[in-house]
Formats: C-alpha cells, sequence, structure tokens
C-alpha cells in the first residue's frame, strides 16, 4: 500500500489515521461550505486500538494513514464510540481486513451497530466507568447518552491525558492542519458555535451534566480528541467554557429576524421592525429566507434573546422557505427566547396565524402584538411595525435584567 496519506502524531502514543472531505456541503439539511473531517485514531499500545472509523468512501484512505505507522493487520481492538455512519460506515470492512480480536462499543452502541451494519461479528459491550487494559495503558469509557445519539461515549486514554470525545467540541472544517492552535481563534469558535447550533443544542441540557460528570472524574485532560474537526491539545478552557455557555442557553442583547417575502412587503415590515430594535440598542441580524439558509438562521439564534418571524401567505400557508426554517428550529430547541410576528397577505392571510401557533409550540413568548397586513404597508402600518420592535426590546430588557 503506497502512503500517500500519512498519519499525525498527536501525543506519545496516539495519531490520528481519519480522512478529510473537502467536498461535503450538506450534512442531513446543515449546510458545510467548508467541508469536513471523519476522525480516527490508533493507540501504539501493546494491544494496538483504533478509536473509530470514517465514512464508508474514506475507507482506503484511512488504512493508508494506519499503513504509514504500523501494519493495519497489527490493530487488535477497535473501539466506537459513536455509531452515526460518517464514523462506522466502513467498519465491516475494517473488521474483515483487519481481523482484530475484539470490537467495542456501549450497550446501546452494540445494539445500534447491529441495526446499522447488520453484522456477524460479535461486538462487545462496555460499561459507564469500565477501564480496559491495553497492556501497557488502560482506556477508560463514560456513556456521553444524547450527546449527540443514544449510543455515544467518550474514551479517555490516562496515560497520555487524551479524551476521545466523538461528536462533542468537534466542527465541520476540512483543514490540513489537525491541531486548533493552528487556526485563528474567531474561525474556531464561528465553525464550533455553528457545529453546536445544528447539531448539539437540543440536548443542552445533557451537556451540562456531562461536563459536570466528565470534572468529578478528575481526569488530567491535556487533549481533546473529536470525531471532526481539529484536536484541541492547548487552551482546552476555550472549548469548555464556549460549550458550557452555549448549554446554558442564557438570553443576549440580540435579535434575529427572520422573514420571507413575495413581492417585498413582509421585507419592508422587516427592515422597519430591525430599525426599531437597533434604535433600542438591541443588536439585530436580519435574515432574509429567499437567500440565508436554515443553519445560518440557528447559528444566530445560538446567542440570541428574541426570534421574530414574517412572511408572506401563500395557498393559505406561509411560504414554504419560511415552514422550512420553523421545523428546522422546533427541531433544535431553542431555549429562553421571547419572539414576535409579523407579515402582509393578499386575501386570506394564515401566515402570521400559523407563525404564532409554531412559536408557542416552541416554548417563544410572544413580547408584541402581531402586525398582519393587506397588500402593501402603508405609513400607519410600518408604524405599527416600529412599535412591534420596540415592544419587544422593552421586554427583552427586562429579561435581561432579571437575569
Amino acid at each position: 500500500m503506497t502512503h500517500i496519506y500519512r498519519a499525525i502524531k498527536v501525543s506519545d502514543h496516539v495519531y490520528w489515521v481519519g480522512a478529510i472531505d473537502w467536498s461535503i456541503r450538506d450534512f442531513h439539511g446543515y449546510t458545510t461550505p467548508h467541508g469536513s473531517t471523519y476522525n480516527a485514531y490508533l493507540i501504539l499500545a501493546d494491544k494496538i486500538t483504533l478509536i473509530d472509523t470514517v465514512k464508508k468512501p474514506f475507507l482506503e484512505e484511512m488504512l493508508a494513514r494506519i499503513a504509514s505507522v504500523v501494519d493495519p493487520s497489527k490493530i487488535g481492538y477497535i473501539v466506537s464510540n459513536h455509531s452515526e455512519q460518517d464514523h462506522c460506515g466502513c467498519l465491516s470492512e475494517v473488521v474483515g481486513r483487519v481481523r482484530p480480536s475484539k470490537v467495542f462499543a456501549s450497550a446501546v452502541g452494540v445494539k445500534t451497530l447491529r441495526d446499522i451494519l447488520h453484522n456477524d461479528y460479535p461486538i462487545q459491550a462496555v460499561r459507564d466507568g469500565e477501564t480496559l487494559s491495553l497492556g501497557n495503558m488502560d482506556l477508560t469509557f463514560m456513556e456521553t447518552r444524547m450527546i449527540h445519539w443514544p449510543d455515544s461515549m467518550f474514551t479517555f486514554l490516562a496515560k497520555d491525558g487524551l479524551l476521545f470525545s466523538q461528536d462533542a467540541f468537534g466542527m465541520h472544517l476540512a483543514t490540513f492542519e489537525r491541531f486548533a492552535n493552528e487556526l485563528p481563534a474567531d474561525m474556531l469558535e464561528y465553525e464550533a458555535a455553528t457545529y453546536y447550533a445544528n447539531i448539539v443544542l437540543p440536548y443542552s441540557p445533557v451537556v451540562l451534566k456531562t461536563l459536570e460528570k466528565t470534572a468529578a472524574t478528575g481526569w488530567e485532560i491535556k487533549i481533546i480528541a473529536p470525531d471532526h474537526g481539529p484536536v484541541w491539545r492547548k487552551d482546552l478552557g476555550f472549548i469548555l467554557g464556549l460549550y458550557r455557555k452555549w448549554a446554558e442557553q442564557k438570553p443576549a442583547n440580540k435579535a434575529v429576524v427572520a422573514y420571507a417575502t413575495m413581492w417585498q412587503s413582509t421585507e419592508c415590515m422587516a427592515k422597519a421592525i430591525a430599525e426599531s430594535l437597533a434604535q433600542a440598542g438591541v443588536t439585530v441580524k436580519i435574515l432574509s429566507l429567499n437567500e440565508a439558509h436554515r443553519s445560518e438562521v440557528i447559528y444566530e439564534l445560538l446567542e440570541a434573546g428574541a426570534l421574530l418571524v414574517g412572511s408572506s401567505t401563500l395557498n393559505n400557508n406561509m411560504l414554504p422557505q419560511m415552514a422550512d426554517v420553523m421545523t428546522y428550529i422546533k427541531g433544535l430547541k431553542p431555549a429562553h427566547l421571547i419572539g414576535a410576528v409579523f407579515g402582509s397577505f393578499g386575501w386570506s392571510g394564515e401566515a402570521v396565524k400559523d407563525l404564532e401557533a409554531a412559536l408557542k409550540e416552541m416554548k417563544v413568548e410572544l413580547a408584541a402584538e402581531t402586525v398582519s397586513v393587506r397588500y402593501v404597508p402603508n405609513a400607519e402600518a410600518l408604524q405599527k411595525c416600529h412599535d412591534l420592535g420596540r415592544d419587544v426590546a422593552s421586554e427583552l430588557a427586562k429579561r435581561l435584567s432579571q437575569s
């Protein structure tokens, strides 16, 4: 096997042997304009161990990276921290070639892998807190259910102070730089925030519990190695602090105004509302869903305190792009938001009622009276939009003073 692809040393005993996906642009509805990586790690212990695999099309790239360090047939153990197909997609092929003595996963992971891979080889379940000897070093497992699948777990290599964190603390970012400290801090924060908002956000209560559970172990964590994006080997407090902040979901003095428009009437209303919010001292992000992607909206909501939504009415419904975003936001469960609704219509006007119902279902408290306009807003209607923005700003200021 030629060594076009090379492993990269992560710690004294661990190598990155994953794959870089430069071309992926959509990850089940979340836009990934900068590609991604599928991280796998090789532990050179007495019992050579592979932590996770990669998406199936990248099997040969991973095996080539392994072969640049050691003959893949010498792998004795494989650990699956997370059963999603971008990490287990080629597991059966690897088992067939490597013939490891054992494959390990969480108890839920064993069942999940069977349902996905329909494997005919045994996978051994490990318990929360269980330690596995690799001969000259040990692995310890911690269940992290629902970060972000029921099967998910952390694996800790005490010898190197290295935490294999599966999808936690990751990001979709394709680079040749393998370590976070090699990349700009603003890039890291943006990509990590986008990843958190689009994937981890609904599990924020679990994140907080897991951060506490991990701290209680007493593990001396020096390196965090996630399944996507760069490895964290310096200033771990940067990403850990961000995760705590995002998981707490405290409201901020920011409003997101998202709208879908047909003949620019709803857009005109959105701009009037945004102007009023800004005049009241609120940071405003205004997003036309005719151009903005759903994953951009949830990213902006990650550190916001208000969500204002508007749509024209089409065929007795909100516009399709608005419905798409509302469905997406609902599933990601942002918390502690206030909101308001606005929109224009020709003769029926159901969009605003549907948006009110959607916000209430998401437990977003309406902080202003809905503004609905027939056809094109006049000066009086625009004043109502201005008043709506003022009322939301006032309620947001009240919430922030109480938090």
